[in-house]
């Protein structure tokens, strides 16, 4: 479903609903993801500290970015929408460089166990929404993620395992969800909690493979909007599945 019944409405710039279309080609794991086509996540952000990009982000109105806790981030770093390729100029994308005024990091945020890896960054001046900027939608807390829904991550992360460096060009790969009684069978039961959800396949690879990872994974129900879901940075990862957190935050912020 994710390639099919695109039909946006994007002069208003909602939430969910990119003004150039996406496309997804079948299932594929972060590790051999594909390039996403330019802008068509346009609430893709990129977190960077002295002009480097070091993890991503998701815009939910023009005032507020979602994180993972894990980034680490402060109000000295810089908050880039707009987006695509890394290695062009700023001016030749018309990215919009933006700063955090606060970071509210969830209190109960544990590195070790990676329960609520999630954060909210306020910015000091809000976004500039258009065709290539424009929000995701928030999950709602009674959304159910089914075993085998599809989802797509986006990100900067690492293209294979072993690869020397991240790729200048947003990556996209769409992953089935698992339900957390299969995650668990994975990773253990001690490492994954209530809050959690798994995306990936799961292969016959060795334990020095694998690598957990938390990752930001939009979706849509037919026709819908899309809504985020998970937060983090797309990275190299091989199963068991990569764990995330489930984003369920009110729509009130301002």
């Amino acid at each position: 479903w994710i390639v099919s019944c695109f039909a946006f409405i994007s002069a208003a710039y909602g939430c969910g609903s990119p003004a150039i279309q996406p496309k997804v080609t079948g299932y594929a794991r972060i590790v051999n993801g594909e390039e996403a086509v330019p802008h068509s996540w346009p609430w893709q952000v990129s977190l960077q500290g002295n002009g480097f990009h070091f993890c991503g982000g998701s815009l939910i109105n023009e005032n507020w970015v979602v994180t993972a806790a894990h980034c680490n981030v402060g109000t000295y770093h810089r908050v880039i929408v707009g987006e695509h390729d890394k290695s062009r100029a700023i001016t030749s994308e018309k990215v919009q460089i933006l700063k955090p005024s606060k970071v509210f990091t969830h209190p109960e945020w544990n590195y070790r166990t990676i329960n609520n890896d999630i954060s909210l960054i306020k910015l000091a001046s809000p976004a500039v929404l258009g065709t290539t900027v424009s929000p995701v939608c928030l999950g709602e807390s009674s959304d159910v993620f089914a075993p085998g829904m599809k989802c797509v991550t986006s990100g900067w992360g690492l293209t294979r395992y072993n690869a020397p460096g991240t790729p200048n060009k947003l990556q996209q790969a769409a992953l089935p969800l698992m339900s957390n009684e299969q995650c668990k069978r994975s990773w253990g039961s001690n490492m994954i909690s209530d809050v959690m959800i798994c995306a990936g396949v799961l292969l016959a690879l060795p334990p020095a493979w694998v690598t957990p990872v938390a990752l930001w994974s939009a979706r849509r129900t037919t026709c819908g909007p899309w809504s985020v879901s998970s937060p983090g940075e797309a990275a190299a990862a091989l199963p068991p599945p990569p764990l995330s957190t489930p984003v369920s935050l009110s729509s009130e912020a301002g």
